[in-house]
């Protein structure tokens, strides 16, 4: 079983210049945990997942050695946030995501997943964006597969 037959096709996604209100609106009313990033010929440039708005959020090392987690004031950092929301996606996100391509094999591109610790990963061809795979989908996929008796069948 290949990657394209438990991907997502037509995967929500953002341009590098959208603003992180945008993207945060999406993450808490419809449940996305992560979008792609694509430039203007739907290349793939990047992943912005909610560990990526929130991360600027977080209290700095630096500060905790120097002064300790007790004085570091969470309230006033978690008041930060609209400053976050203003910032573009372009400026938080990850760039040079790991991809995967449509014609891997499922259980590799599972692998993959898994050895970086993503529950969702892109699935690009020729670099660019042609869906998503969650660690839901493999599952599905598998789950059907073996159910229906397909499997045996490939």
């Amino acid at each position: 079983m290949k990657v394209k037959d438990a991907m997502s096709v037509a995967p929500r996604a953002v341009k590098p210049d959208t603003k992180v209100m945008e993207v945060a609106s999406a993450m808490c009313l419809y449940r996305f945990h992560g979008l792609a990033v694509v430039d203007d010929e739907n290349r793939l440039v990047g992943v912005i997942a909610e560990k990526d708005v929130l991360h600027s959020l977080f209290p700095k090392i630096e500060d905790m050695i120097a002064h300790g987690m007790a004085t570091v004031d969470l309230d006033k950092e978690m008041g930060r946030y609209g400053e976050v929301l203003e910032q573009t996606v372009g400026e938080l996100m990850t760039p040079n995501p790991v991809a995967v391509d449509p014609e891997m094999h499922l259980l590799r591109a599972a692998t993959v997943m898994v050895r970086h610790n993503f529950r969702r990963i892109p699935v690009a061809e020729d670099g660019k964006l042609v869906g998503m795979l969650t660690l839901g989908d493999v599952h599905k996929a598998i789950f059907h597969a073996n159910v229906t008796g397909t499997l045996n069948k490939r």
